[in-house]
């Protein structure tokens, strides 16, 4: 049986200031809880005992938990939906290396906001073999619960890491490609397989901090070039084209 604490203090995970302070993240249902466990360890799950009678075995001892009924899970849930299971898991603390993107490519995200939008983003990178996000200092809390669950278990293999990215950028000569109006064609373009790949904010796209040094503008263009068509893309869809070109390169290399 969960205790009145315990429901207060997973409801509380869905603010920042709680997460920072507790250095906790919610994470919901078998298929995103199953994928964090291949790489984390929990500090408390509460789950059906469906669930328990599946997964036990992946549980270490010392991990608190407790069986829950179904209408326990959904006082508890922070989804509309509740799924069998909910875990907490400490914030992991990962320190990035700059001249890790002389090696190899890193996403670079610049204010974006929507929790959804994050953890697509992070579901691409994990697809396309990238390990690294870097974000700015105000993009949003990849540890939003509206975040973690979009990430559909990417947490489990990228690392990502806050910092600010203007002070990162001028940091050695690493290239930084960007995603600007002002861009050149994409598919003419030279694109190398180490460097950043910096994505802007929803409606401004780079800042102009930021748009500064970019070594290389890039242009996803329309179909047919020139036609009258949307405005523009979601970043999430922008960075899988972008990512999905630079890994189609390395591949006819």
């Amino acid at each position: 049986m969960i205790t009145k604490a315990r429901i207060k203090l997973i409801k509380s995970l869905e603010q920042r200031k709680k997460r920072n302070l507790y250095q906790l993240f919610v994470a919901e249902g078998p298929k995103l809880v199953e994928e964090l466990l291949a790489t984390m360890q929990p500090s408390y799950i509460a789950a059906t005992q469906e669930w328990w009678d599946k997964n036990k075995k992946l549980i270490k001892s010392t991990c608190e938990a407790d069986v829950i009924t179904p209408d326990e899970l959904q006082k508890t849930s922070l989804l509309q939906t509740p799924q069998q299971v909910i875990a907490l898991f400490p914030i992991p603390k990962h320190q990035f290396n700059p001249e890790t993107a002389q090696h190899e490519l890193c996403l670079a995200l610049d204010g974006v906001q929507d929790p959804g939008n994050m953890g697509t983003i992070l579901r691409i990178a994990d697809w396309f073999g990238i390990h690294h996000v870097i974000c700015s200092e105000d993009t949003v809390d990849v540890y939003n619960p509206k975040a973690v669950q979009a990430t559909m278990g990417a947490l489990a293999r990228v690392k990502v890491h806050y910092t600010n990215l203007n002070e990162l950028f001028q940091q050695g000569s690493t290239p930084i490609y960007g995603t600007l109006l002002d861009g050149k064609n994409i598919y003419e373009q030279e694109l190398g397989q180490n460097g950043y790949i910096v994505m802007g904010n929803e409606g401004k796209g780079l800042s102009e901090a930021i748009r500064s040094l970019v070594t290389q503008k890039l242009y996803i263009p329309n179909y047919p070039i020139g036609a009258k068509t949307t405005e523009s893309l979601n970043v999430a869809i922008a960075t899988s084209i972008v990512c999905s070109e630079f890994r189609r390169r390395a591949n006819t290399k």
